[in-house]
């Protein structure tokens, strides 16, 4: 959610009128007394000279500059040292790492000042370090774990090709093992690159006009093979045309791995379904499964990288496929959404805005 601008967020400015009523009303009780003391001066005029006369009226002003000023350095303390020392307090913690620092704000909800709002903002700023913080320590371990499995299949089935008289067919079964290690850890690293570089900005989309339902089709066939040996049934429901301005390659990668996920949760006898359609303002593509389903707590994570709904990684994949179509929607312009039951299955959404669409030959 986005916060408001900070104007409308402060309630409270810097006049503070109780303290300008306080110092108003001690300045004319000062000034009666001075009045009081002239009066009296002149009563004894006879009996005080002008030096004496001057020493009094300067001890007198001196007296309540004094005052003043005592009352002055103990609002700025209360009001501001006292605050900023907290938040120097604060920040040196955040310096050497520690994010569960919390400052209070100053005044109440309906009193804030732009102080109070310096601190709240401190306040959402650990708390964001933090969640920062969190999610490299969770990266490197997800990685860690992501590298480790596939490296250490190919290593014990490396050790296995050791063996004596080994038959060609449990030779052939581990050859087989280990160059599906070896993809996975290709992907892996593959998909690393390929996020990185979109995150960073490295990998400009190259847009073209092309049609979006030949390209659907083109991705669903390639999954043939495993509908086939998974014995899925698959549905598909496009438009004779749909032509879009985006990145050809991209797009493609998204389709890839919604489809993949689909026959990769889905059970045997399942159905896997891919639809298309148009309307003035979007065009929708829905890839849905009748497979496991996800859990509320699983879908608020699931773009999230290397989130995997099994925590136990059983199923393959690396947890990056997701981050990496949103990165690439949000690129393009287009959304995603998901919707899912546990053991119900699952519908992947996604919106083309009609701004992306294009006519067929229409050079851009």
């Amino acid at each position: 959610m986005i916060q408001e601008e900070m104007p409308y967020r402060v309630r409270k400015t810097h006049f503070p009128v109780r303290v300008f009523v306080i110092i108003l009303g001690s300045l004319l009780l000062v000034g009666a007394f001075h009045t009081q003391i002239m009066v009296l001066y002149e009563t004894y005029d006879n009996k005080l000279n002008n030096y004496l006369q001057v020493a009094i009226v300067i001890a007198y002003w001196m007296a309540v500059s004094g005052l003043i000023t005592l009352y002055i350095k103990r609002q700025i303390k209360k009001s501001f040292e006292e605050p900023m020392k907290r938040m120097a307090e604060a920040t040196g913690k955040v310096a050497k790492g520690d994010f569960s620092v919390y400052l209070s704000p100053i005044h109440t909800a309906e009193k804030l000042d732009y102080l109070d709002i310096m601190i709240m903002d401190f306040n959402k700023m650990v708390e964001e370090l933090g969640s920062i913080e969190t999610l490299k320590v969770d990266f490197f371990t997800n990685v860690s774990h992501e590298i480790k499995t596939p490296l250490a299949v190919i290593q014990n089935y490396a050790e296995l090709l050791k063996k004596p008289n080994l038959s060609e067919n449990l030779r052939q079964e581990y050859l087989e093992a280990i160059t599906k290690g070896i993809q996975r850890l290709s992907n892996l690293i593959t998909n690393m690159l390929k996020l990185n570089k979109l995150e960073s900005q490295k990998m400009k989309p190259v847009p073209e006009v092309y049609d979006l339902c030949r390209q659907l089709g083109e991705c669903a066939i390639s999954f043939e093979q495993i509908w086939d040996q998974k014995n899925i049934e698959f549905e598909a429901d496009f438009e004779d045309t749909a032509f879009i301005y985006a990145d050809y390659e991209l797009m493609e990668l998204v389709w890839n791995n919604l489809l993949s996920n689909a026959f990769k949760f889905t059970e045997p006898g399942g159905t896997v379904s891919m639809a298309q359609k148009s309307d003035e303002d979007y065009i929708t593509i829905t890839v849905s499964d009748t497979g496991c389903g996800m859990s509320q707590e699983t879908m608020k994570h699931i773009f999230d990288k290397f989130y995997q709904g099994d925590s136990s990684h059983a199923t393959e994949g690396n947890g990056l496929g997701l981050a990496l179509v949103l990165r690439i929607l949000q690129i393009a312009g287009a959304s995603i959404t998901v919707d899912s039951n546990k053991g119900q299955g699952t519908t992947f959404t996604v919106r083309i805005p009609a701004e992306i669409k294009a006519e067929r030959n229409v050079e851009v």
